[in-house]
């Protein structure tokens, strides 16, 4: 599948921003606070953003929630559906742009809009590009048992189980040796 620059930028933001959900009611939350919320937007290069306030903080939080649902999603229908409501919500007005020293490339979020609404519309489409594709099912979460994360597999065999292989695959396949050996010397 070839994804544009600006896609695979757009889906590396909404990882990052499912990523900082807390997975339980204990677990802070990666977005804590209006200042964080700035870091992440500069971090990113989210143009065309204000002033964040905390209504920006709220409403990204709500955006948030509707991506780690499209990762939910059980198939194709239901992560359209997911996408349509995020892009229609969000004004989605697509027009070519060539800002800060980029080459041509599309921005879908209306002139001024929130960063929420902003975030709905880029990402939104990066997602319904995959959808599109066939590719939904690369929209995955971590497969080791005590992470929830999420990640894109752009894997060429749609193998990638893991949100990093230095971490939590690297984990599993060591506790899975040592399973091996302690079975061995039994």
């Amino acid at each position: 599948m070839l994804i544009t620059h600006d896609t695979r930028c757009a889906l590396d933001t909404v990882v990052d921003l499912v990523n900082t959900a807390p997975d339980d009611d204990t677990a802070p939350d990666g977005l804590p606070d209006v200042a964080t919320l700035a870091d992440f937007v500069r971090n990113h290069e989210i143009s065309d953003v204000g002033v964040l306030s905390d209504f920006d903080l709220s409403a990204v939080r709500k955006i948030r929630g509707c991506f780690a649902a499209v990762f939910a999603a059980p198939d194709a229908r239901a992560a359209a559906g997911q996408i349509n409501e995020l892009v229609a919500a969000a004004g989605t007005t697509p027009r070519l742009t060539d800002h800060d020293g980029y080459d041509w490339h599309v921005h879908y979020f209306a002139p001024g809009a929130s960063v929420a609404d902003h975030l709905a519309a880029d990402c939104g489409m990066a997602l319904a590009f995959f959808v599109v594709a066939g590719e939904q099912e690369r929209l995955r979460r971590c497969e080791a048992p005590d992470c929830r994360r999420a990640f894109v597999d752009l894997s060429r065999n749609r193998s990638r189980r893991y949100c990093d292989s230095r971490t939590c695959g690297n984990r599993l396949h060591v506790a899975a040796y040592r399973a091996r050996r302690k079975e061995a010397a039994g």
